[in-house]
């Protein structure tokens, strides 16, 4: 997932009040087109220039809506591990939230950022929880874009994929598996001591780790590290939440250069 500056978004922002199309924005700047709608869509706001109530209801499902499918890939895989769905009393419409731990602020904007992406004319808010934040959006049409939704724990119900969001994952796996390790899994240091000609030597290495208490979430999760090229092995088989470790080094350095430590 990729951060644009200031500068990007005023230069966006110049070409969008001459008149240019948002594709065109989007295509010209390598920005997607959901933040180049967001983007518009609050200068228009800031602006006092008046801003169709329709565009904050459109589901990419029901009217076709272009869906920023990257930024979705990894939404949903931030939402099958820190995320759900909730109608509270005297909320209009369903609010999905993703909680995210504050040791993690940068992770923490990457999900706002892809959350504007895939509801740009939606407003996204952060709301203080112990120790964490909840990204959260509010939208009328939350059950079609995830439908796994349902009343239970995930990892008491069967998870499976509709066959466009398995299509959107097929696209982009890597987003996908990122946003499953940004919510339930981890980089870690290993390290060992090794004798070699009589000089003891630390060694260092890098693992990945993903830990979840659902088989069908486990198994979209290697399922894409296979369609990646990532070699996985399972890990503590006997205990209620199961663990996939990434550990061979080619596997490491491919994770390393698509999703890195958290930060």
């Amino acid at each position: 997932m990729t951060f644009h500056g200031t500068q990007m978004r005023q230069t966006a922002l110049t070409m969008l009040r001459n008149g240019a199309k948002n594709a065109d924005v989007a295509r010209r700047l390598a920005v997607p087109l959901g933040t180049v709608s967001y983007w518009k869509h609050v200068d228009r706001v800031k602006r006092g220039e008046p801003v169709s109530v329709r565009a904050s209801l459109l589901c990419p499902l029901c009217d076709k809506r272009p869906l920023d499918r990257p930024a979705y890939a990894y939404l949903l895989g931030l939402y099958l591990g820190d995320g759900h769905i909730s109608h509270y009393a005297g909320h209009r419409v369903l609010s999905f939230i993703v909680t995210l731990d504050d040791a993690w602020p940068g992770i923490q904007t990457e999900a706002e950022y892809a959350m504007r992406a895939v509801f740009p004319h939606n407003a996204t808010c952060r709301v203080r929880a112990k120790g964490a934040h909840n990204i959260k959006v509010y939208f009328k049409h939350l059950p079609c874009l995830f439908p796994q939704h349902r009343p239970g724990k995930k990892h008491q119900r069967k998870i499976v994929l509709a066959e466009w969001q398995q299509q959107v994952v097929d696209e982009s796996p890597w987003p996908f598996i990122r946003g499953l390790i940004h919510s339930d899994g981890c980089r870690i240091i290993n390290w060992t001591e090794k004798t070699i000609d009589g000089e003891r030597k630390r060694y260092e290495y890098a693992r990945y780790f993903f830990s979840n208490a659902s088989a069908d979430i486990l198994g979209l999760f290697t399922a894409s590290l296979d369609s990646v090229g990532v070699e996985w092995r399972p890990s503590n088989q006997s205990r209620a939440v199961q663990n996939i470790s990434v550990a061979k080094r080619n596997s490491v350095a491919l994770m390393d250069q698509h999703i890195g430590p958290k930060y």
